[in-house]
C-alpha cells in the first residue's frame, strides 16, 4: 500500500484510550461511554472529567472539578487590553491561536508531572469560553462580561457572549453540542496537539497549534461554509438547482459526506432534532433548508455514483448557532471551546504514554521527489553561465 499524498489516512500512528470511532456502525465511544448516552445523562463538565481522568466522577470529585473550571473563568486583563490593539476585522480564530499561545506568558507552564498537567488542562478549558467571548464583545465596541459563577460551563459562555442569562432550554442544548465535539480521536487538530506535545513543548503551545489546525475550512472551518450555503440558497425551493449546480461544477456540498463514517454520523442525528426545535421556536427556515439539502445532496449522490452519503456534524450545527444568535464565525471558535476538553486529554496521554510503552518523539519520513540526479546530486553553475 502507498501511503504517502493519502492526508495518513488509515495510518495507524498512536495508540490511545481517549475516544473511538466505529464508522461503520455509527458510533462515537468515549473513554468507554456511548456519545448517546452522555447526552442524556451527563453534561459538558463531567465529560471534560471523563475525557481527562478515564473514568466518570464521584459527588466530591465532580463539585470539586466544576468548582475548579468556574474559579478558573478569568483571563488577564491586561490580556483582554491586548486585544483592544488588533484589528476589529481579524479572525476570531487567529486571535484564539494566539492568546491561547500567550497562556504560557501569564500562567505556570510546569508540564513535568501528570498533576500539573491536570491544572493546566483545567486552566486551558476555562479560559477558552472566556478569550472567545472577550473578543467578540471588543471587535463590536461593547463592555466585557465578567464570568457567572452561579452558571454553568454552557450557561456562562452564552452569558458572557450575549449579556443575558441564557433560558434552560437554550442553555441544554448548547451543553450537548459542547458534548458532541468534546472528542473525536485523531482528527487534524489533535494530531496537531499530540505531535507538539510529543516535543515536550508545554500544554499552551500544544493547545495553539491545535486551534491553527481547526481553523482550516477542511476542517473546523467547514460549519462557517455550511452556514454560508444555506443563506445562499434562502429558501426551500432553492435547494434542489443549488445542490444539482454543485453536483454540476464537481464542487463538494459542505456538511456532507465524512472521512471516517460510512453511516450516519451519530452526533448529526442529536443536531437535527436541536435544529428542528430552534427552528419552531425561533420561526426561522433553517432547518426545512438543511434538511432538504441533506434529501437531495443523498439523493443525487445515489443517482450519479450509486452511493450513499450522510451528514456530518457540520451540516446541523451551523444553523443551531445561528439561530442561537452567534455570529457565523464564532462557529469554529465555539467548535475548539468544546473539543479543548479532548485536546488537553490527547495531550496528557501523548506526554506522560498513557497508551504506549513509552513518550516517543513524532518523525516521519517524507520522500524527496526534487530535481535530484543520485549521490552525485546537482552541479553549482555561476550565475554569469546560467542559461535563461
Amino acid at each position: 500500500m502507498d501511503t504517502k499524498n493519502i492526508g495518513l489516512r488509515n495510518i495507524e500512528v498512536a495508540d490511545t484510550k481517549i475516544s473511538c470511532i466505529d464508522g461503520q456502525k455509527g458510533k462515537l465511544i468515549y473513554r468507554g461511554f456511548d456519545i448517546l448516552d452522555l447526552t442524556k445523562n451527563s453534561n459538558f463538565e463531567e465529560t471534560c472529567y471523563l475525557l481527562l481522568h478515564d473514568k466518570l466522577p464521584t459527588k466530591n470529585e465532580y463539585d470539586d472539578f466544576k468548582k475548579k473550571l468556574s474559579d478558573s473563568r478569568l483571563i488577564p486583563k491586561q490580556m483582554q487590553k491586548n486585544m483592544g490593539n488588533w484589528r476589529k476585522d481579524a479572525d476570531p480564530m487567529d486571535v484564539l491561536q494566539a492568546f491561547v499561545a500567550a497562556f504560557g506568558g501569564y500562567y505556570d507552564e510546569e508540564f513535568s508531572n501528570k498533576e500539573s498537567s491536570y491544572e493546566r488542562a483545567a486552566n486551558l478549558i476555562a479560559k477558552v469560553p472566556t478569550v472567545v467571548a472577550s473578543w467578540s464583545r471588543i471587535r463590536n465596541n461593547e463592555k466585557i462580561i465578567d464570568p457567572d459563577h452561579s452558571l454553568s460551563h454552557a450557561g456562562n459562555f452564552l452569558y458572557m457572549l450575549n449579556g443575558k442569562k441564557p433560558e434552560s432550554e437554550i442553555e441544554k442544548i448548547f451543553d450537548i453540542c459542547l458534548i458532541l465535539h468534546a472528542d473525536h480521536t485523531l482528527n487534524a487538530s489533535t494530531f496537531a496537539a499530540r505531535e507538539v506535545a510529543s516535543t515536550r513543548a508545554h500544554m499552551y503551545s500544544a493547545a495553539s497549534a491545535a486551534v491553527g489546525a481547526l481553523s482550516g475550512e477542511l476542517h473546523g472551518g467547514a460549519n462557517y461554509e455550511v452556514m454560508k450555503m444555506l443563506l445562499e440558497i434562502e429558501t426551500e425551493d432553492n435547494v434542489t438547482p443549488y445542490i444539482k449546480e454543485k453536483f454540476k461544477k464537481g464542487e463538494r456540498v459542505m456538511g456532507m459526506g465524512h472521512a471516517v463514517y460510512k453511516t450516519v454520523d451519530p452526533r448529526s442525528q442529536i443536531l437535527k432534532e436541536f435544529s428542528k426545535r430552534l427552528s419552531e421556536k425561533t420561526g426561522q427556515p433553517w432547518y426545512g433548508i438543511t434538511s432538504k439539502v441533506e434529501e437531495v445532496t443523498a439523493s443525487l449522490m445515489k443517482e450519479s455514483k450509486g452511493t450513499e452519503i450522510f451528514p456530518n456534524v457540520d451540516l446541523y450545527s451551523a444553523s443551531i448557532y445561528y439561530m442561537l444568535g452567534i455570529p457565523m464565525d464564532l462557529n469554529t471558535p465555539i467548535f475548539a471551546v468544546s473539543r479543548v476538553a479532548g485536546w488537553a486529554a490527547h495531550i496528557i496521554e501523548e506526554k506522560f504514554a498513557e497508551a504506549a510503552p513509552k513518550p516517543m518523539l513524532y518523525r516521519p519520513k517524507a520522500v524527496y521527489v526534487g530535481k535530484y540526479a543520485g549521490p552525485q546530486g546537482c552541479e553549482y553553475i555561476p550565475m554569469e553561465k546560467r542559461i535563461d
